[in-house]
């Protein structure tokens, strides 16, 4: 089952740096007064009063659920339970459907503001269809019903749907629900939520807003609540990207086509941050031969000048948004003696391994301290780069020192933050370019995740490795999309929103 949409089909998420992309509505008890209607509705199958210990399993549930609640407590058939749910549901729908205060208003006021809307609830479609032609189906873009996801509220998935249907991000999008259940479903897909609580009280929590009603919401006010979100590219780009023809224009297309904010680059070659941000109209800033940083928000500070050497670290400060600042750091560290060649050709032991880190471990370890010594306790960071070395969450058979000690400064790897199983997800970036090694041999290439894209005091809403159309691998790179010998990494985050 697919999700309806006035779309005719998905497309690619919003890139633009607009606040708010989207509002999702539930339904029961948020738009409209049905969930007295509901909870009549089970009180007449159930034949009898209900309690408020029953609020946990028939507010904001599935019928499926109710009806097997109810069936584990009569002893009767669970099918014929839901059946009787919906019948009954429905019938009191008809009749007495009721928009909540001050909803239809907002409806109305997110259209004029061209935001889109989407109704995700956990009732099934022939009830859901009800509602939306009570309240105008033309005021959704999307909907999503429990038939239309294989799991309903609490999972995030019919908060998912509804953000793919849109083709926008959870992270900039604000729902709007009226119980626990649901809160729980929309705060795991990863949305701003609004809590108007119906027959339950609601907490307030991190990352949500709790009001006693929906009059005098406006989408200003919502858009207040999204956490601005900052899409961050790690990206060795290779001799400045000199091995491929038209290399500069390849790059650009590279980094307008992720929809990045800010890119920390290694291997420049000098020019490429100051060429780079010329044809974005981005900010810059270059350090030393190897090192820059691209940036579409401004740049406040500058960390790391033309004495970086080529290996090692820079970094900037961005304002991201009023009052909203963040450190975003680039690294490059040695590449020999490189780890996986002496694991994979050599069969070094984890204990040679581990001592044949110390160069970058003390390259990582000079980072670390500029960091700290630029950094403020209020602003969070961000550090992206080429480190050279495997990581200690891929390979649990060597404790890696330098990811390690990355870890233990307080920074967290948002691709494995999003991934956590590098078995299903490995998310390799060395190399798209060699499959074999190049000494001749035939030996495989060694394949590993060496470039990252670590931070502290953000939240990782999405993390991917890039690679754009299908390298020849080398030598004959020269006619290649893609511009490097490393894949890409791009992070989505979601800044804090206290």
């Amino acid at each position: 089952m697919t999700p309806h949409s006035r779309r005719a089909t998905p497309h690619a998420p919003d890139l633009t740096p607009r606040p708010l992309q989207a509002v999702l509505f539930d339904m029961d008890g948020t738009l409209v007064d049905t969930e007295r209607l509901w909870w009549e509705a089970v009180e007449q199958v159930a034949g009898r009063p209900l309690t408020e210990a029953d609020q946990p399993d028939v507010l904001g549930r599935p019928v499926e659920h109710t009806a097997a609640w109810l069936g584990a407590a009569t002893g009767r058939p669970a099918g014929e339970l839901a059946a009787g749910l919906h019948h009954e549901f429905a019938e009191r729908v008809r009749t007495g459907i009721v928009p909540r205060p001050g909803a239809l208003e907002l409806l109305d006021a997110l259209a004029a503001a061209g935001v889109p809307t989407a109704l995700v609830t956990a009732s099934p479609r022939a009830v859901a269809d009800v509602v939306l032609d009570a309240l105008g189906a033309a005021r959704f873009a999307a909907s999503v019903t429990a038939d239309d996801t294989e799991r309903t509220k609490p999972a995030p998935d019919p908060y998912l749907a509804a953000c793919h249907a849109l083709g926008v991000e959870p992270a900039a999008c604000v729902a709007v629900e009226d119980t626990e259940t649901g809160v729980a479903s929309a705060e795991a897909a990863g949305c701003a939520v609004l809590a108007v609580p119906s027959l339950a009280p609601i907490g307030a929590a991190p990352g949500r807003t709790v009001r006693d009603s929906l009059v005098g919401v406006t989408p200003d006010g919502l858009s207040r609540m999204v956490a601005p979100g900052l899409r961050v590219m790690s990206w060795n780009l290779w001799l400045g990207g000199s091995e491929v023809d038209d290399h500069r224009a390849k790059q650009l297309k590279v980094i307008l086509e992720s929809g990045a904010d800010v890119v920390g680059l290694q291997e420049t070659a000098g020019s490429a941050a100051p060429e780079l941000a010329e044809a974005l109209g981005w900010h810059h800033h270059r350090a030393g031969e190897n090192l820059g940083l691209l940036s579409r928000h401004p740049i406040t500070a500058r960390f790391g000048g033309p004495d970086v050497g080529f290996y090692g670290a820079a970094g900037i400060r961005i304002a991201v948004a009023p009052g909203r600042e963040v450190d975003v750091w680039t690294a490059h560290l040695h590449y020999t003696p490189y780890g996986p060649y002496e694991s994979a050709f050599d069969g070094l032991p984890a204990d040679e391994l581990i001592a044949h880190e110390e160069v970058r471990l003390a390259q990582l370890r000079d980072a670390l301290d500029r960091i700290a010594e630029a950094g403020r306790d209020d602003v969070p960071v961000v550090l992206v780069g080429d480190f050279n070395c495997p990581s200690h969450l891929d390979r649990p058979d060597v404790e890696w020192p330098v990811t390690k000690a990355a870890e233990e400064a307080g920074l967290r790897d948002s691709y494995r933050e999003v991934h956590p199983d590098p078995a299903a997800m490995p998310g390799h970036t060395w190399s798209p370019v060699h499959p074999v090694h190049e000494d001749g041999s035939g030996r495989p290439e060694p394949q590993d995740r060496i470039d990252y894209v670590l931070h502290r005091g953000l939240t990782a809403r999405d993390a991917r490795t890039l690679v754009t159309g299908t390298p020849r691998p080398w030598p004959d790179v020269a006619g290649n999309d893609w511009p490097s010998d490393h894949a890409a990494v791009v992070t989505t985050f979601a800044l804090p929103t206290g």
